[in-house]
């Protein structure tokens, strides 16, 4: 009872209007710059690339404030304070995902496709099935992070402008979809990407803010801090030594080798961060924009290493659960202990914009995916004229908010770290092992790709009806029923191998033959940047 009455008191002494008046600054700034900086003639290569203009530091930058959501910020911190050791793994987790990008992806994807993922996978197969196969893979992983992130939305205003009522958080989340659709219209790549450099820079120097702050409170001394998080956590010396929340028996460990292998693998597949790497002019800059993307996270998560422990020594992981956003609710409730109203307000402000510019940026790959793919390549067969294009892809934009706004409601309250491990299971399911059979496999065919691409998503979304967290346990979505045959909660470790597989065997099975011609042309373009 008594952790209730401090976080009832902790949301009281926040102040609601100091928070939407900060936000709302927030926002004005950015929709003056999208405005400013957005493409007033609608070039196919303006709204889905940028026109290629950006250099290496930049794109780098907004690739961090691309992959920087809101489970990031407020989900790792919050790990951290509740589970200690174990949950600064998602944080090396999404750092060490950047090499397979650095070192496999970047420089190859940028030669070869153009303006989304299923030019790579469709220069040297049959148009029509595989771009087909990429957009319907793209939609459902944009889908389920997208709902994460506007899931997230609503349970964050609960506690940063204390409203409870369901009907409150739902009028935020439609009023954050409504902001995102007009960053993406207005702007297009050019000015979703400025949004993302401004929230990638206040992102990180908040979170820099804040360490300083804590290494203050502790007199600079990194041990003083660890001491503390572990005598204020049940946990105690627990909280700084591996197995506190995935090292309970062999299934947990299981489930923690299979939600590393997601997370590391789906990063490189995520199509909101391959569209990133056509900003750039040509694949040397794509690479620098993976090591600045790199460096920005390292400085970032070395920052919630320190802001989740200062929350379990400062705020106590009692008052974090008890609060209305749960373990998301560490950083805010973090600042309003070390810097009252003014701080929170800020930290609000970064959470939202967090939220907004993750999700202007899946709508915008979402919009430009069935735009690209669908419409000018499977109903206009590449005879679209690029006007149209556009305008398709801006009509595309708007239903995608309006789905996004209604799967946010619906989904307020539910497990929103599940969702976004879920996207990652799904693109490294889907996508990775088309990527990389495409790029360094001769023999690889159109048959191979479509069997990868729909066997690996529909392996993952079955394996995750039937695990736990759907049903059967405490924890689940639905309640009081039990249909469960897969143990595990990510499907990850299961559902990537057998994509890969699929593969493999349906490049075997397929009669059409791979084209030695388009394969030679492509491996010289991915190599050496010509004719890309």
């Amino acid at each position: 009872m008594s952790h209730l009455l401090v976080a009832g008191s902790a949301t009281a002494d926040s102040s609601p209007i100091l928070n939407v008046a900060v936000f709302a600054l927030f926002v004005a700034i950015t929709l003056y710059v999208v405005y400013r900086v957005g493409s007033r003639h609608s070039s196919r290569s303006d709204y889905y690339a940028a026109g290629g203009v950006f250099t290496g530091r930049q794109n780098g930058i907004a690739l961090s404030g691309d992959f920087l959501s809101a489970a990031s910020f407020l989900g790792i911190a919050g790990a951290i304070a509740v589970h200690g050791y174990d949950g600064f793994l998602y944080s090396i987790g999404f750092l060490v995902a950047w090499l397979v990008d650095l070192l496999l992806i970047a420089e190859l994807l940028r030669n070869t496709g153009r303006f989304t993922m299923g030019d790579v996978l469709s220069f040297r197969m049959k148009q029509r099935p595989v771009r087909a196969a990429a957009a319907t893979s793209t939609l459902v992983i944009s889908l389920f992070y997208m709902l994460a992130q506007m899931a997230g939305a609503g349970g964050l205003i609960a506690l940063l402008l204390d409203i409870r009522g369901g009907f409150g958080q739902a009028l935020v989340i439609a009023v954050v979809g409504i902001v995102m659709v007009v960053y993406v219209l207005v702007g297009g790549m050019k000015g979703t990407t400025y949004v993302q450099i401004i929230k990638a820079a206040i992102l990180i120097l908040a979170a820099v803010l804040m360490t300083v702050f804590l290494f203050g409170k502790f007199g600079f001394s990194l041990s003083n801090l660890l001491s503390q998080a572990a005598y204020r956590s049940p946990m105690g010396e627990r909280l700084l030594e591996p197995g506190g929340q995935y090292g309970a028996n062999g299934t947990t460990k299981l489930d923690f080798v299979s939600l590393a292998v997601a997370l590391i693998l789906g990063a490189a597949a995520l199509p909101h961060v391959l569209m990133r790497f056509y900003t750039v002019p040509n694949a040397q800059e794509a690479r620098r924009s993976v090591v600045w993307a790199t460096a920005c996270m390292f400085v970032f998560y070395l920052c919630t290493l320190v802001i989740g422990f200062g929350a379990a020594a400062l705020v106590g992981s009692g008052e974090i659960k008890a609060a209305p956003g749960g373990e998301n609710s560490a950083a805010p409730l973090l600042a309003l202990h070390i810097g009252g109203t003014l701080l929170l307000g800020i930290i609000a402000a970064v959470a939202f914009a967090t939220i907004l510019a993750v999700v202007a940026g899946l709508t915008l790959t979402a919009s430009a995916s069935f735009a690209h793919d669908v419409y000018a390549n499977i109903v206009k067969r590449g005879q679209a004229d690029p006007a149209d294009e556009v305008r398709v892809a801006r009509l595309t934009a708007i239903v995608i908010g309006v789905l996004a706004i209604i799967g946010g409601i619906l989904a307020n309250g539910q497990n929103i770290a599940f969702l976004v491990a879920l996207a990652f299971a799904v693109a490294a399911s889907a996508n990775l092992s088309t990527l990389l059979y495409s790029l360094f496999w001769k023999r690889f065919n159109t048959t191979g790709t479509l069997w990868a691409i729909y066997g690996g998503l529909g392996a993952c979304l079955v394996l995750v009806v039937f695990s736990p967290v759907v049903s059967g346990a405490p924890e689940s979505i639905i309640k009081g029923v039990d249909f469960h045959w897969f143990p595990l909660k990510n499907p990850g470790l299961v559902s990537i191998p057998f994509s890969f597989l699929c593969g493999f065997l349906g490049t075997l099975a397929g009669r059409d033959k791979a084209d030695a011609r388009k394969h030679a042309e492509m491996e010289v373009r991915a190599m050496t940047g010509i004719g890309s």
